[in-house]
């Protein structure tokens, strides 16, 4: 992303001797019901325990005149335990059925995203399952954090840390990656964009099916849908990759330019972390007041005011957050340090043959007793605070590294780290301790002061040249 009970009747009761409580306690969990949320310590209701999603296939009808959306979504998981009830997270419109394993199982919709549902048969552990949900109604416009209107009455899906519950359910957690198909039936005069590779278009009796299917694990705030009337760029990478770029209209003429250098953009950033992860490439250019782009997988979301600069981040975090994901928000960093450093100074050094490093002494110089510049930490920024230091002080601080521990380093480093998670998740500690062990030199008080603390990092950490005095 760059810049949201039951009584027993008097003749059935039994006494039982059971160890006594405190009235105020809660109870302990059930074994048999599935946990509500995994414990984020930004958002500890995001995803839900008890099961591993594997595959969702995901079914809409959409009429952009009367904005009514009409989804079916079937999750294929695995159970890892015994589960009598178990959760989703969805926010979309109404639920009308839920099925476990084509047989209907009980449903109820509870807090801002749950939706809690109970299979006729418990689920055993160990065992593979398939919940269909059929959900109707109008579509809610949440204006860039999740189902989002165009300005030409079409829509489009996106958000950070959260979108996908506005259209699908699904398990909304980092820590759950899983393969994607959009199945959409739009009337025959509107496209339909989304993530991985297009293998069906079709027109019949005036209504356009089009399914894309994502064949790499995917996080739910990287898969969209995008309808609108797109003008189409199409491209391939010397390796055949497809690239499909999609103008929404009024959106070409200034941005076609852009996404005919994307093979160059994708070429140097393979050069930096490895082979490019995924089997398409492209970007959707939306036209709505959004004043963010999104990195969703395979096919970013450009917004109005897109720049070089900006497609430049957003392909790098096809790596640094697609590819490799955080473990939890609080590791934003990794995502978002990585494609600003990518689009901030690697691209204006190695293309364009800018003197980086003066950059950097630069804005040490002019930041360096801004204490709203330094207030908030990269590792662990805060909930709601997440997109912000990053931006700004990430470059920095691997700028700073990189010249701590030399380019052979670094680079091998970043490299190899990315190989170590492929379609996985990481850390922030994780990748303190890989540098560290690749590097002789003690980095311990290095990412103390550029990631934990809220001052400028004490000379010593900056590299020579970047000294003030």
């Amino acid at each position: 992303m760059k810049l949201s009970g039951r009584m027993c009747a008097a003749v059935a009761c039994v006494f039982v001797a059971v160890p006594w409580v405190p009235a105020h306690a809660d109870p302990p969990p059930d074994p048999l019901v599935g946990a509500p949320g995994l414990g984020d310590p930004y958002y500890p209701l995001d995803g839900n325990g008890g099961y591993d999603v594997h595959h969702y296939d995901v079914g809409i009808n959409y009429d952009p005149p009367s904005r009514a959306l009409t989804g079916t979504a079937t999750v294929t998981a695995l159970a890892t335990q015994a589960l009598r009830v178990f959760n989703l997270d969805f926010a979309g419109p109404e639920v009308r059925m839920v099925s476990v394993n084509g047989q209907p199982a009980g449903f109820e919709r509870n807090g801002e995203h749950e939706l809690t549902v109970t299979p006729l048969l418990p689920l055993l552990p160990g065992l593979p399952f398939t919940v269909t949900v059929d959900y109707a109604g109008p579509a809610a416009n949440t204006e860039g954090e999740g189902w989002t209107f165009a300005r030409s009455g079409g829509a489009f899906v996106a958000g950070e840390p959260h979108s996908a519950t506005s259209w699908y359910p699904l398990n909304d957690t980092p820590l759950d990656k899983a393969t994607f198909t959009l199945t959409a039936t739009v009337p025959a005069e509107w496209e339909v964009v989304s993530n991985g590779v297009r293998t069906e278009n079709a027109v019949r009796g005036g209504k356009r099916t089009v399914r894309w299917v994502n064949a790499q694990p995917v996080l739910g705030y990287l898969t969209t849908v995008a309808i609108d009337k797109f003008d189409y760029l199409e491209q391939r990478r010397a390796d055949g990759t497809p690239l499909v770029s999609a103008f929404a209209p009024n959106t070409q003429d200034r941005h076609r330019e852009l996404e005919l250098r994307l093979p160059e953009i994708l070429d140097f950033s393979e050069k930096l972390y490895g082979p490019y992860p995924f089997e398409a490439a492209g970007g959707i250019y939306f036209d709505a007041d959004v004043t963010f782009s999104l990195e969703t997988q395979t096919r970013p979301l450009y917004a109005p005011r897109t720049d070089l600069q900006t497609v430049v981040h957003e392909i790098a975090h096809q790596w640094w957050g697609d590819w490799v994901s955080v473990r939890q928000w609080s590791d934003i960093c990794l995502n978002e340090c990585f494609a600003s450093y990518t689009a901030d100074y690697l691209w204006p050094e190695r293309v364009e043959g800018k003197n980086v490093d003066d950059d950097y002494r630069e804005t040490i110089r002019n930041y360096h007793d801004n204490e709203r510049f330094w207030n908030i930490p990269l590792e662990n920024p805060g909930a709601g605070r997440e997109f912000t230091s990053v931006y700004y002080r990430g470059p920095l601080f691997l700028h700073a590294l990189r010249r701590q521990i030399g380019d052979e380093v670094f680079f091998t480093a970043v490299r190899d780290f990315l190989a170590a998670h492929a379609y996985g998740n990481a850390s922030i500690p994780e990748f303190r301790a890989f540098v560290q062990s690749r590097s002789p030199m003690d980095l311990t008080g290095f990412f103390h002061a550029w990631l934990n603390t809220t001052a400028p990092p004490p000379q010593e950490y900056l590299f020579p040249g970047a000294l003030l005095s």
